[in-house]
């Protein structure tokens, strides 16, 4: 009876996420006949925090209704056999905002679009000129699990730490005595290793290196940060850093840190469980400068991070925790003015908003184009994190956050052939997040959260212990399957919206499971060139066409085993097309006369079976 598609810019323009202040127009068609009026009812989202900036008002032009409300639209004239019912709204405010139609027939029903009970369109409206970094769109992020990438410089362990001979042994996983995961061995990675290897990740065309951890900790992982002041003696220290900075720099390299800042270590100078440090840490004492930081129990226990007993948690709107971390002599300024250019922050729906705003403002005060990338694992325009709908896209938070959504549907297209997922995750993505948001994304594969890629691709059963797992190998079939795999996804990786992350190794052919299988030494002297290869080249691809930087992206198909599209506009514009099927594909598409993988003409736009394909306009 009606017709309505949010993603089409005839029904709602402009389509995707709304600059404030601004208008939306939106359209409903319905037959011819049907509709005695049709309304439009918006509100705002009901567990959005406030926006924080207090504009000036914005008056809605005459032409124009305000947003929130129930308005009733315009009928607009007819096309075919259905009426077209338009109306244009005013948005003032950035926020989260929902809408739905309903349709008052002249029987005198109700309908509601969309037709399931409670269901709604939503609008994320942001703040005028919410930009973010130039430099980051358009290249490539390479995250270095630093004690697992490359021995460069002497070594420097602290006493309980166990080092490891045995380059590209299984890392140490099971507990101890105590039922602990000490992750206390060590393979000798540092940045003075990254330094070493910088020419092989320029010539892998890397721009941006995104480091785990690398704060003082007992860990090999960092993650328990010991001292937010200090880089591991283990990896180099602060020359080390200073130097990777300046290195990176001169090969149009920039480096970005993992902020960690919602627990620490209970071996840390902060709590010091275990009298490590000379001053008196909040475990220790009462009178401790840093007891506010931590929340203590009656009997003397304290809140863990997710009841992790190693990883005490840190209250961040305590107001000398948020100085110490965001003040002008605090952890952001410091380690800006040493080179760093951004951060990705862990677990960031676990920092509330209050600490969140001024974490970000130091960002930006020290450098203006610093990128903040945060963790969210899942629709980040509209996640809910503990009853609190965030607002990282609406202006002043992010720019950018891991993109695994993505990485779930790209799997799901590339190894069991479900093209409409990735079809459905790419539209919602492209209907949520905000231009400049969607050009940042970090699209990932794999990470040290997760099954190495490869493995993922190619396993079909993977045994349910870390023990067995260890011993866990794709054989020949699955191997020349899983890269078949990967050399689709990696295509889909480097050409979709955002900017690909590579986690370490992955383009060199690294198998593994889960944490900490997933964070074995790079297999250098063994590494799988053909992969390299096909990294190398999607990069070139990427670097020499500019619509990989902030292009168009439009859905071309999405059915008989072909999910294809194309970035750009006018003659600047790459066709890429993933053929999951077991045959070859035609596109009926003109002008695209050149295949980019083949550097050849094409006479014949032909996307091969279980291939990637890429065309261009020559």
């Amino acid at each position: 009876m009606y017709i309505f598609d949010e993603h089409n810019e005839y029904f709602r323009y402009p389509g995707g996420a709304l600059e404030t202040p601004g208008g939306l127009r939106l359209r409903l068609q319905v037959e011819r006949g049907k509709a005695a009026n049709v309304r439009v009812h918006i509100k705002p989202d009901n567990l959005a925090t406030p926006f924080p900036a207090n504009p000036a008002p914005h008056r809605a032009q005459p032409s124009k209704s305000p947003a929130v409300g129930v308005t009733e639209l315009t009928y607009a004239g007819v096309v075919g056999a259905y009426d077209i019912f338009e109306i244009e709204v005013f948005f003032a405010t950035p926020g989260l905002y929902w809408f739905h139609f309903t349709i008052h027939t002249v029987h005198g029903e109700e309908l509601r679009v969309p037709a399931h009970q409670g269901g709604s369109f939503q609008i994320t409206a942001y703040a005028q000129n919410a930009k973010t970094p130039d430099w980051i769109k358009g290249g490539i992020i390479y995250h270095v699990f630093v004690d697992r990438f490359f021995r460069g410089g002497e070594l420097n362990l602290k006493p309980g730490a166990v080092f490891r001979e045995d380059w590209g042994g299984t890392p140490y996983y099971t507990p101890d005595e105590k039922g602990i995961v000490r992750n206390n061995d060590f393979f000798g990675g540092d940045l003075y290793g990254v330094i070493e290897k910088l020419p092989y990740l320029k010539k892998l065309g890397v721009t941006c290196i995104y480091l785990s951890p690398i704060f003082e900790a007992a860990s090999n992982h960092k993650y328990d940060t010991g001292d937010f002041m200090k880089i591991d003696s283990s990896f180099g220290g602060c020359k080390a850093l200073e130097k990777l900075c300046k290195e990176a720099a001169k090969s149009d390299m920039k480096v970005i840190l993992d902020g960690v800042f919602n627990h620490v270590g209970t071996d840390s100078r902060y709590f010091n469980r275990y009298g490590s440090y000379d001053e008196v840490g909040a475990y220790q004492s009462k009178d401790s400068p840093y007891r506010d930081w931590f929340t203590f129990n009656k009997d003397g226990s304290y809140e863990a991070w997710w009841g992790i007993e190693l990883l005490p948690a840190i209250n961040e709107q305590n107001p000398h925790y948020q100085d110490f971390i965001c003040g002008s002599e605090g952890v952001i300024a410091h380690w800006t003015k040493k080179g760093v250019s951004g951060w990705r922050l862990d677990v960031v729906d676990e920092l509330p908003d209050a600490f969140l705003d001024p974490l970000c403002r130091a960002m930006r005060r020290e450098k203006s184009d610093a990128v903040i990338v945060g963790e969210v694992w899942e629709d980040a325009s509209n996640k809910i994190a503990y009853d609190v709908r965030r607002r990282y896209f609406l202006g002043g938070q992010l720019d950018s956050v891991t993109n695994y959504p993505l990485r779930d549907a790209i799997i799901a297209c590339v190894k069991e052939n479900d093209i409409q997922q990735l079809a459905d995750t790419m539209a919602r993505i492209s209907a949520n997040y905000p231009k400049e948001v969607q050009d940042a994304l970090m699209n990932t594969l794999g990470s040290h959260d997760t099954m190495r890629i490869l493995t993922a691709l190619g396993g079909t059963y993977f045994p349910p212990t870390k023990e067995a797992m260890e011993h866990y190998r794709l054989d020949n079939q699955q191997l020349k399957t899983a890269k078949q795999r990967l050399k689709m996804a990696a295509a889909l990786q480097f050409t979709l919206p955002g900017v690909p992350c590579v986690y370490y190794a992955d383009e060199a052919g690294m198998e593994g499971g889960a944490d900490p299988l997933c964070r074995k030494c790079y297999p250098w002297g063994h590494e799988d060139t053909e992969l390299i290869e096909w990294y190398t080249l999607l990069a070139k691809i990427r670097r020499e066409n500019k619509c990989f930087i902030d292009g168009k992206y439009e859905l071309i198909q999405a059915r008989e085993g072909v999910f294809a599209f194309t970035r750009g506009e006018g003659k600047n514009r790459v066709l890429v097309a993933i053929n999951i099927s077991d045959t070859d594909k035609t596109l009926q598409l003109q002008d695209f006369n050149h295949n980019a993988l083949t550097n050849r003409s094409a006479a014949r736009l032909t996307a091969k079976r279980s291939q990637a394909s890429m065309f261009l306009i020559k």
